[in-house]
């Protein structure tokens, strides 16, 4: 093993982990896997995500926010909401927040009306974001930069663009989170084009557990669900891209998990 790894997002609270959680948990350590941020996407897991957090020995961290998908169903009420959530010890950032026009399961008004939403409260609690951008680069861009000078720090999660969008980023002081979709020989291959270029000092590794199974593994697993435990072959996969030891880019991006959500 290189050394321990965080996992930046893992949606830990998803059903497809009801039965089995714990060894979830155990093989993720297993193999390496130190800490977890548990992303929170609506009210609900937000609230689990902070639960699954709350007991310190299981080393898990989470956040709290509202996806773009669950957008039409942010309300007077969520703010408040994720104020109190926010304020629980363990919980690191607001989000998952951000735009999604490409599926747009709610309206992009609602959309947009959400993220700023969440943008301006991380603004006001002085807490990091984790963001979600797809198909949506210059509407998030333009709401992003009116927030951008009064945060703390922001990382563009699962990141898939190319060298364009990643220089954009990395121009305004983002972090960018890699996931396995790196490993997707049909379409990471703009990701895989950009990976080089990102400075060590701007990189985090994620898993977005149970979503994004690294399609190169082997053996291949009898199910689709991903989980932390496969994080180790994100790393690899990253570190080949960049002709980088893979202990160093552990070493590396494990620092810069604590520095952005200034973990214990």
């Amino acid at each position: 093993m290189t050394g321990e790894l965080i996992d930046i997002g893992v949606n830990l609270a998803h059903d497809s982990f009801d039965a089995d959680r714990n060894s979830v948990l155990d093989r993720a350590r297993a193999a390496g896997v130190g800490r977890m941020v548990v992303t929170g996407s609506c009210e609900s897991s937000s609230r689990r995500a902070c639960e699954l957090a709350s007991d310190p020995d299981q080393r898990l961290f989470s956040t709290a926010g509202v996806h773009p998908h669950h957008a039409a169903d942010y309300t007077p009420e969520t703010t408040p909401f994720l104020r109190e959530t926010a304020a629980r010890p363990r919980v690191v950032a607001i989000g998952e927040c951000g735009l999604d026009f490409f599926r747009n399961f709610s309206p992009p008004q609602a959309q947009e009306r959400a993220f700023a939403a969440q943008l301006e409260l991380a603004a006001e609690l002085g807490m990091p974001v984790f963001l979600h951008q797809r198909d949506a680069h210059d509407r998030f861009v333009a709401i992003l930069d009116d927030y951008l000078p009064s945060l703390p720090a922001a990382v563009a999660h699962c990141f898939t663009e190319g060298p364009a969008a990643r220089d954009e980023y990395l121009g305004r002081g983002m972090f960018l989170g890699i996931t396995g979709w790196v490993c997707d020989e049909r379409r990471g291959h703009a990701l895989r084009e950009a990976v080089p270029g990102i400075p060590d000092d701007r990189l985090m590794i994620e898993t977005d557990a149970p979503y994004l199974l690294p399609r190169d593994l082997v053996p291949r697993p009898k199910t689709r669900r991903n989980e932390p435990m496969h994080l180790p072959h994100v790393l690899s996969a990253v570190a080949r891209l960049r002709n980088q030891d893979t202990a160093a880019l552990a070493t590396a991006t494990t620092a810069n998990a604590e520095r952005f959500f200034r973990l214990p």
